[in-house]
């Protein structure tokens, strides 16, 4: 199931003043965050890419929110492992750092078509906290109170270890096995105000609590907020009922879980990683695009090729159109085709910015492997068609190429 990320606020002298770090970090109550600042526009964004707006990750791509850090290149990320006086760690650090790397890098590498890096620093000791596992009240929602107490002591703990200048992301990883530590707790948490540690500005933590071995690509969802993308699943009022009704098995923002969890296209042009060239603007009229599947390497010396096609429908709104193929992240997908979804710049985090349009409404599939049956058939194959629901836009799968790629054609 799912993680959701929390925001708060957190500020910390590198005095390493405990009366300090005890007042500062009680801000964790904080629930809102202010929008960050903005970079120089993409230079793959054009008439297509939504506006940045206020909305938590929005998915608006015009310019880059310059709070989180950008992963066009390598980025390095220190594993800070946390015991407890209440339990002897039976694990390693080597053992529970082997669970997420290089697994995760490899993800990144993947999905990035090798245009980021991310370089794990984990550490060789354990840190010990000064109360017990069982003192922080760890679990999925954590009273502000006991989560600030838990960073205030893990991060005054981590800072006689650790230089945090040199590392553009941290992952506070807990003794899974001690009594009070919960596995369905681990989100990031965000810092209202910037932690200014060692010459550098901490403005958010990793906190995991997995079991060992973890959920299948949980840090990778974890590191996706770390650079402003959004939780894409659906969390039910009441916590039960199916988490993954907007986008399903399609992306691992959705769910760590999923069959085919590489990045939306969309996604992958926010992060930089496609350029304007792999980006068709759709105008209106018939037009035909050749959609290389977003999970496959491009050759050697390739550029990749076309990779998302978008009609904007609205000043906040679009339709991608992208093609999903069993390679790369996405190797154990059930099925293949063109992926039609929504997308909205003004939903937050957990709000639906993302929403996958089923082209086979009345089928499901993979009812033993899917998180949400009812969309793992959603792609469109060959000979077949749809009509956005409530929009003037057809697509029309007419073939698939001998490497892969699909062509099809959008009527707008």
């Amino acid at each position: 199931m799912p993680r959701q990320e929390t925001p708060g606020g957190v500020d910390r002298s590198r005095m390493r003043s405990t009366a300090a770090a005890l007042t500062s970090l009680t801000a964790l109550a904080a629930m809102s965050l202010v929008p960050g600042p903005a970079s120089a526009a993409d230079p793959g964004a054009g008439p297509c890419a939504l506006t940045r707006t206020a909305a938590h990750h929005s998915l608006g791509l015009d310019t880059w929110n310059g709070a989180y850090p950008q992963p066009r290149r390598t980025l390095d990320a220190v594993m800070v492992f946390l015991s407890f006086p209440d339990h002897r760690a039976g694990l390693t650090t080597q053992e529970l750092a082997a669970d997420y790397f290089p697994a995760t890098g490899d993800f990144f590498e993947r999905a990035s078509y090798g245009r980021f890096r991310l370089a794990a620093h984990p550490q060789a000791q354990w840190i010990t906290m000064p109360k017990p596992s069982t003192a922080y009240g760890i679990q999925r929602d954590w009273a502000a109170r006991d989560r600030a107490a838990y960073l205030r002591d893990a991060v005054i703990a981590a800072d006689r270890e650790i230089d945090f200048s040199r590392y553009d992301i941290v992952y506070f990883v807990a003794d899974p096995e001690a009594p009070g530590v919960d596995s369905d707790a681990t989100k990031v948490v965000n810092f209202e105000q910037p932690i200014r540690a060692d010459g550098t500005d901490l403005r958010r933590i990793v906190t995991v609590f997995e079991q060992h071995p973890p959920d299948r690509n949980v840090l990778a969802h974890e590191t996706g907020h770390v650079f402003d993308l959004p939780d894409l699943y659906h969390r039910p009022t009441d916590g039960k009922g199916d988490w993954d009704t907007y986008v399903g098995d399609w992306d691992v923002m959705g769910s760590q879980f999923g069959m085919s969890p590489d990045l939306f296209a969309w996604h992958k042009w926010k992060l930089g990683w496609l350029d304007a060239s792999q980006v068709d603007c759709v105008q209106s009229g018939s037009s035909l695009h050749t959609l290389q599947p977003v999970g496959r390497s491009p050759e050697p010396g390739a550029t990749g090729g076309t990779r998302l096609a978008v009609v904007r429908t609205g000043p906040g709104s679009a339709v991608a159109v992208e093609a999903r193929g069993s390679s790369g992240n996405d190797g154990d997908t059930c099925t293949e085709g063109v992926l039609v979804y929504r997308v909205r710049n003004e939903a937050p985090s957990g709000g639906g910015p993302i929403e996958v349009l089923d082209g086979h409404p009345d089928t499901e599939a993979c009812w033993d492997r899917s998180v949400y049956p009812p969309l793992a058939d959603a792609p469109l194959e060959v000979g077949e068609s749809f009509t956005v629901p409530g929009e003037r836009i057809r697509i029309e799968v007419a073939d698939r190429t001998a490497t892969g790629a699909f062509t099809v054609k959008i009527t707008t």
